[in-house]
């Protein structure tokens, strides 16, 4: 972590961005915080990973998502 201190993501997968999202909002209040296709319709762990690693505007929001969520707990 010595090259990326002031990175909060460095060293955090985007599969368990997703996990971690997924359990504290469910797929419901996510597909509602971040309204893309892949957490309102039949949503799952494995499309939104394909979907977020193709598209960098919704992987940010996510990530944006994230960071904000581990700052307020």
């Amino acid at each position: 972590m010595d090259q990326q201190p002031k990175n909060p993501l460095h060293g955090i997968t985007l599969e368990k961005i997703v996990t971690e999202l997924e359990q504290w909002y469910g797929w419901d209040d996510l597909g509602y915080l971040i309204n893309i296709r892949c957490f309102t319709h039949d949503p799952s762990v494995k499309s939104s990973l394909k979907f977020l690693r193709k598209t960098p505007w919704a992987r940010e929001k996510v990530e944006q998502l994230y960071i904000k969520t581990v700052n307020q707990r």
